[in-house]
Order: C-alpha cells, then structure tokens, then sequence
C-alpha cells in the first residue's frame, strides 16, 4: 500500500465513510455523521426506514446497540496507538422508550480520559475503563442508554 493510501485510510474521514459503508451499518441504515480529526468527538445517526423497521413500527434493538458498538474502541485505539491493546469487553443496553424517526448517539473522549487509561496502564496491567451512551430521538428524548466496558493493556 502506498503512503498516500495508507494515510488516506488513516484519516477520520475516511474511517467515518468506511463505518458508513460498512455492510450491517449500511444495512440497519446507520451513519456517522461527524468524526473528529483527532477522534476526541463522534457522532452516529440512524434514520427510521421501512426496511430497518421492526414489527411494531420502531428501531430494532439490536440497531440501536449497533450504533454505539464500535465507536468507543475505535476511539481510543486511534488515541493511544499501536502500543496498545483495546478490545470490547461487555455492554449493557437498557431501552427506555421506542425509537422513532431518527436516532443519534453522541461520543466524546478527552484528553482526561486518555491520560486516565495512559496511567492506569503504564505498568503493563489491564484497565477496564467504562462509558455510558445516550441514544436519542430527534427531541432529544432518551431512547436507550449504552454502558460500555472495554479492555486495554498496554502491549509488552
């Protein structure tokens, strides 16, 4: 792979159409609609459409899940690096109203965070930071919330 290609799948932009495009998200009809040069900030939408509707008329669960299931990890494994290991480790969704319309989560790593998982792994030792993500409607209405655990360890 060229250096130029290389940087070009390196870059936010690419990697938020490359989510988009990504055959489930594409699918369930979910995109990112915002992802931060520098992968601080992520915003994910997903549109009621006929076909990603379930039985009843609103979002299926497991699309709302989806949404929000990459996007901490990819976060964080941009942040740190390649010294790194980041994995997914457990979630936890609890829907709280029907999903209508659209949808859209919200994600936000800062530097504090960063600099929390940098220390607790400085050692080499696990650390399992946790997130909690608010899935919305267009009102701003909670439709689900998220807890997220992720695994990483800095590599040896």
């Amino acid at each position: 792979m060229t250096p130029t290609l290389r940087r070009w799948f390196a870059s936010a932009g690419a990697l938020r159409r490359m989510l988009t495009l990504y055959p489930p998200n594409l699918g369930a009809g979910i995109k990112v609609t915002h992802l931060a040069e520098d992968f601080s900030t992520a915003t994910v939408q997903m549109r009621l459409r006929w076909w990603n509707r379930n039985y009843v008329g609103t979002h299926y669960g497991g699309s709302l899940y989806s949404m929000v299931d990459p996007m901490y990890m990819l976060m964080l494994v941009r942040r740190l690096g390649h010294e790194y290991v980041v994995w997914d480790k457990s979630a936890h969704i609890d829907f709280v109203r029907p999903g209508r319309g659209t949808v859209s989560a919200h994600f936000e790593l800062t530097d504090e965070r960063l600099e929390e998982v940098r220390q607790a792994t400085a050692d080499g030792s696990k650390y399992l930071p946790t997130w909690d993500v608010d899935v919305v409607d267009d009102n701003g209405e909670l439709v689900a919330r998220v807890h997220k655990v992720l695994y990483v360890r800095k590599k040896r």
